[in-house]
């Protein structure tokens, strides 16, 4: 059942053959770069081996990246709060902390409403 090699596979009413061909060719293409390369047989033989578990593997890869997306979806609104927060607290804490000496210093009657809510961020972010 070798193909004549100008002619290409015909994927769709063989699909098996066309995937044993793809790995026949793929095999003696990695061989042909070992030699190049002076790879001994042994690590090619590894090569080989993880190279024909990768499709296998794959479908449970799929599984757990779906569960993945679904529980990021669940989580989305929660993630994004908390990503949020994390950038205000890295970016606004050396900013706010410099603003805290001046307004810790006014009266509570002069505060803007800005400088409340700035003193309320850092009391409840230390």
């Amino acid at each position: 059942m070798t193909q004549p090699p100008g002619k290409l596979m015909d994927t769709i009413r063989r699909p098996v053959a066309a995937a044993s061909s793809l790995h026949h060719s793929a095999g003696k293409h990695l061989v042909t770069l070992a030699q190049r390369n002076g790879v001994n047989r042994r690590c090619l033989l590894t090569l080989l081996a993880s190279a024909a578990a990768i499709p296998e593997a794959s479908e449970s890869r799929k599984a757990l990246l779906q569960d993945y997306v679904k529980r990021s979806k669940e989580n989305k609104e929660k993630n994004d709060k908390e990503r949020l927060d994390d950038f205000y607290k890295r970016n606004y804490k050396d900013y706010f902390g410099f603003m805290e000496g001046s307004v810790r210093e006014k009266p509570v009657e002069e505060l803007t409403e800005s400088e409340k809510g700035i003193l309320a961020w850092l009391d409840k972010n230390k």
